[in-house]
């Protein structure tokens, strides 16, 4: 074997070491850096979903909030949970960095799980109880909600960066290196569902039957020991320099084009501005080919006698390089992908919300002496995620390249167009389910039993099938927004990603509103009725999701059609 030369001692991406100096290859970073991040998010994981998983049923049981309230309660704060990594991306890519932004954010994270287990178990903090139900003070409501948006704030200067920062260990100008970053997308999808697996089954069987304050401490203990293991690893990461306000640039390339928009763009594309150097101006980043979509914007790349330097230096708000215009042209192309994501992420809400709702109708028992609780049966979820991802791997990609050709198995977007197809048919599942449940009701009159002798276990096909589109939709997306994303721009673009969590959340919540009003009209229960589900029909509210997850999938075949992949330009060995 060929001794390394000093050449090929140091990353090619630009990476340093914890003290600032080159990346050696052999000290830093690749699967002996990830072992601490990935611990690290097993770990934080199971604190979010230890305090998420079954937080309706807090909001019903402790707060006193009806199915409509705590349900949309729910869905506003996991909403917000994925706009916040847009604050934390921002301060990663502009300032900090990826590893002093999740370590900050996640001692407000520590913080916000601290003061919510104290509101679950301190007196004074936590909610009276009696034989007529539970009396919070808007004093105690107040912690409670100021504690789960601490933990909104905090988990966004994680969500973004961890996994943009674990792909940082591997060097994409290595072969080898950038072999093993495909593979880490599906380690890290797998330590997230390990967490949750564990705060699925552990941690909501200890809320329903041992308390809410170890329900909640548990979770705390979780993460700060997540915080520990992050800086164990701190003397094995590399880490990419900040290339500055990435907003910045899109402001100057939006004024440098506008500022043009009578210039005409040269033919001869090689005319257009560019630095001389191998690298590019932009800190931590490679250049990128020039495309042809969205060609108006290449008018803020045109030299005119107007351009003037000053001590050799152009301005930025009048001229930008061709790499800094293909930066906006990269945000503007994925944000049809980042929109088609929006219904597939309501649809994973429900298990949070509704499935919970309607677990909670059903028969619970295993045995003589266990019940359980509703909220736990996204354990299913889980394990069909853990179940999928190394069938996906090891069966599904060698079978799917014999045919494709694709080294992949399937490209990114193909990856993600049949997650959305797959959780279609879970909620026509879960519609079925619902349809069969209230023909139980109806024949045997049990329109004012709260639970019907019908097992919680019909759930488990619903919850499994989730779990397998996100092994397509989620890991897919993780992988495309960070292969696609702009070099500088790599923890904004996984932000993006989550956004569409936001969004979707949200779009969960304003379905539920708008249900509620129109079928609630002269009387009626609604689909979703305040308390007795047994009435409604949340059947018509999956079929619903069902319908505008296949108009979505449709609209997501011409997008995906549409999109051009990113053309980086290799840098010399």
């Amino acid at each position: 074997m060929a001794a390394m030369g000093e050449d090929d001692i140091y990353t090619k991406d630009g990476t340093v070491n914890f003290h600032k100096k080159p990346a050696n290859k052999v000290k830093t970073g690749s699967w002996k850096a990830c072992r601490f991040i990935l611990v690290t998010e097993c770990c934080e994981r199971l604190a979010y979903y230890g305090m998420s998983t079954n937080l309706v049923n807090y909001l019903i049981t402790r707060l006193g909030q009806g199915n409509v309230t705590a349900s949309n309660n729910v869905t506003n704060w996991s909403g917000t949970c994925y706009i916040t990594p847009l604050i934390g991306a921002f301060v990663a890519d502009s300032y900090l960095g990826r590893f002093w932004t999740i370590a900050t954010f996640a001692t407000v994270y520590v913080i916000g799980m601290a003061l919510l287990t104290l509101s679950a178990s301190v007196p004074g903090l936590k909610p009276e109880c009696n034989k007529n139900g539970c009396h919070p003070t808007s004093s105690q409501t107040a912690a409670f909600f100021v504690a789960i948006y601490l933990i909104a704030l905090g988990t966004g200067g994680i969500k973004p960066c961890v996994s943009s920062f674990g792909a940082d260990q591997f060097d994409d100008n290595d072969k080898g290196e950038k072999r093993k970053k495909s593979s880490f997308f599906n380690w890290f999808y797998l330590s997230i569902n390990i967490g949750a697996m564990i705060a699925s089954s552990v941690l909501v069987w200890i809320q329903m039957n041992v308390g809410w304050s170890w329900g909640f401490g548990t979770p705390a203990v979780s993460m700060a020991i997540a915080v520990a293991f992050f800086f164990l690893g701190s003397h094995l990461y590399r880490l990419q320099i900040p290339g500055g306000s990435p907003l910045t640039r899109i402001f100057q390339v939006l004024v440098a084009s506008i500022r043009k928009y009578n210039v005409k763009v040269p033919t001869d594309k090689s005319l257009l501005y560019e630095t001389a150097d191998a690298e590019s101006n932009i800190q931590g980043s490679r250049k990128l080919e020039h495309t042809d979509k969205f060609r108006c914007l290449d008018k803020a790349a045109v030299e005119t006698g107007t351009d003037s330097s000053l001590k050799g230096e152009v301005n930025p708000w009048s001229l930008c390089t061709v790499t800094q215009v293909e930066e906006l042209k990269s945000i503007i192309g994925l944000l049809p992908i980042w929109a088609s994501g929006i219904v597939f992420s309501a649809v994973n809400s429900q298990m949070g919300t509704m499935f919970v709702l309607q677990g909670n109708t059903m028969d619970q028992q295993m045995g003589p002496n266990f019940k359980i609780p509703s909220a736990s049966l996204s354990l299913f979820n889980t394990l069909s995620v853990i179940f999928w991802a190394p069938v996906y791997d090891q069966v599904i990609i060698p079978l799917a390249r014999k045919y494709t050709r694709n080294e992949r198995g399937f490209t990114q977007l193909q990856r993600m167009g049949i997650g959305l197809v797959i959780s279609t048919l879970a909620m026509i599942v879960a519609g079925v389910l619902e349809v069969a449940r209230l023909d139980y009701v109806r024949r045997n009159n049990y329109y004012d039993q709260p639970t019907i002798p019908m097992t919680i276990f019909w759930q488990v096909p619903q919850y499994f099938l989730v779990g397998c589109a996100e092994i397509f939709t989620n890991i897919g997306q993780l992988e495309f927004f960070y292969d696609q994303a702009p070099d500088a721009m790599r923890s904004l673009c996984s932000a993006l990603a989550l956004t569409t969590n936001a969004v979707g959340h949200y779009l969960s919540t304003a379905l539920v509103i708008a249900v509620t009003k129109l079928t609630t009209k002269h009387g009626q229960a609604g689909w979703i009725p305040k308390e007795n589900l047994n009435r409604g029909h949340l059947d018509y509210f999956y079929w619903l999701l069902a319908i505008l997850s296949s108009i979505n999938f449709f609209v997501y075949l011409l997008i995906a059609n549409w999109y051009t992949y990113k053309k980086a330009v290799a840098k010399d060995p």
